[in-house]
């Protein structure tokens, strides 16, 4: 086979969807952290127990797969995947295997790079393994059925990614869909990767990295992976193999040989009744279905004018894109754009968190604006004020009156505050009479300083030259 790159990386990504209840059963999603309390006999695989489908799992699902413009089956099937491990206390996981929900997808890079889709199918999670001493230490290990039978998709994509940062990158985007169709909750829902990667140097072996816990750590991951593979080829011959990811130490480690299909034993569920996905079924997800984070950002371009990389930073985000639009119907699009991207963004990143955390009312936002577009107050004071909001909902325009933060604009008290800037910085005002223009904005600041930041900068400007004549 002729590879295109010399690396070559597929991801195959788990994620939990955002229902109330598990996949086969009635128990919550959420809840009761205490271990094994969220369980039921359909969960815990106890004999003579009948799994009963998830219709908003499906749904979910469906709508994963429409977004990622995959061709959907016409049934849903699932399969027993077996093995013999103590995650899954009937042996077997309720998987698909034979005829995956969707298949032959694609999802388009931020470059515009299409990476194809082999398959997208349900299945139930496993329950949660803990390792009191970590997972190469411990000298036994606790199991926690609470997480077993949660609904999960899984995203298999084509060996088409050639780097690390391309993988980044299409975590990056896949969870922005996600984040679009509202089917994951990245506070409380699971996204992993098991990620295959293979070099030229070894004659494309390929090497399984499992359970990356989040896009984050992609990159990390498959980075040392590559150096490791490139590095191992000249001591020694890479074997194909299972490895595992320590996110603390940063290094993958070995767990055991790679399987292969034949190794589960997949066979049909026989306690499932296949379900006909029916053209109705389809178009009435179809129409759920929003604008996405890439479309939006080429039509925020094209409607708005705002910069390419204004609008796909803003629309990487479902609610901050929500709020600029909004934005849009009071205030000059270019000026949103600004506010938005860089100090909105500023602003939740400092705090570390999302839009929806801190609760920001928009209408305050919008005030806030407003008030910089009319020039009533400065940038500066302005930055203050988002800096507050983060912290706390209040009245935007009554709070610059009461603190009287408004611009000044009288030139009476204005000359005031230029003629004694003037007179203690006589040195910054012969060097500009001299030709060093930048010498004023010494003067200037000096100025916005006695006015403790309400001035306009343009008419303290307009002042001073007109009172060293000039």
């Amino acid at each position: 086979m002729k590879h295109k790159s010399d690396i070559i990386i597929g991801l195959e990504v788990h994620v939990e969807l955002n229902t109330k209840t598990k996949l086969f059963c009635s128990c919550p999603t959420k809840g009761s952290e205490e271990p094994n309390t969220r369980t039921c006999e359909i969960c815990l695989g106890m004999p003579g127990s009948k799994p009963v489908l998830n219709k908003k799992a499906i749904e979910f699902a469906l709508k994963l797969c429409l977004a990622l413009n995959c061709n959907v089956s016409k049934e849903l099937i699932f399969s027993r995947k077996s093995y013999f491990y103590p995650d899954l206390a009937k042996n077997y996981q309720i998987t698909q295997y034979e005829m995956p929900l969707g298949k032959d997808g694609k999802l388009m890079l931020s470059d515009g790079k299409a990476v194809g889709i082999t398959r997208i199918h349900l299945e139930e999670d496993p329950a949660s393994l803990v390792h009191p001493s970590g997972l190469k230490d411990s000298s036994y290990v606790l199991i926690d059925y609470n997480r077993s039978g949660n609904p999960l998709v899984e995203i298999v994509t084509n060996p088409e990614m050639y780097s690390a940062d391309e993988a980044r990158d299409f975590m990056k985007q896949l969870l922005s869909i996600l984040e679009y169709l509202e089917v994951f909750d990245i506070n409380h829902c699971i996204i992993k990767a098991d990620a295959n990667i293979s070099i030229k140097e070894s004659d494309y072996t390929k090497v399984e990295v499992k359970n990356i816990t989040g896009f984050k750590e992609i990159e990390s991951a498959l980075s040392y992976e590559i150096e490791r593979q490139k590095l191992g080829v000249t001591k020694s011959r890479i074997v194909q193999e299972t490895r595992g990811w320590d996110s603390v130490a940063k290094i993958t480690y070995p767990l055991r040989a790679k399987e292969s299909a034949e190794d589960y034993g997949y066979i049909i569920d026989t306690d499932l009744v296949p379900i006909e996905i029916t053209k109705q079924l389809l178009s009435e997800v179809n129409a759920t279905l929003p604008e996405f984070a890439q479309d939006k950002a080429r039509r925020f371009v094209q409607e708005y004018k705002i910069a390419k990389d204004d609008a796909e930073i803003i629309s990487s985000d479902k609610s901050i894109a929500e709020l600029f639009e909004k934005c849009t119907k009071r205030i000059y699009p270019i000026l949103s754009s600004k506010w938005v991207r860089r100090e909105l963004i500023r602003v939740l990143n400092y705090h570390k968190k999302s839009l929806r955390e801190i609760n920001l009312e928009p209408n305050n936002f919008i005030d806030l604006l407003e008030l910089i577009q009319n020039k009533e107050i400065t940038e500066k004071i302005g930055q203050r004020l988002i800096e507050r909001l983060a912290e706390g909902q209040f009245d935007v325009k009554e709070y610059v009156k009461k603190h009287g933060l408004s611009m000044i604009s009288e030139e009476v008290e204005l000359e005031k505050f230029c003629e004694s800037s003037i007179k203690e910085n006589q040195k910054a005002i012969e060097d500009y009479k001299n030709g060093n223009e930048k010498a004023l904005n010494f003067v200037i600041g000096a100025v916005m300083k006695k006015s403790k930041g309400k001035a306009k900068p343009d008419t303290v400007k307009d002042i001073i030259l007109r009172l060293v004549g000039k």
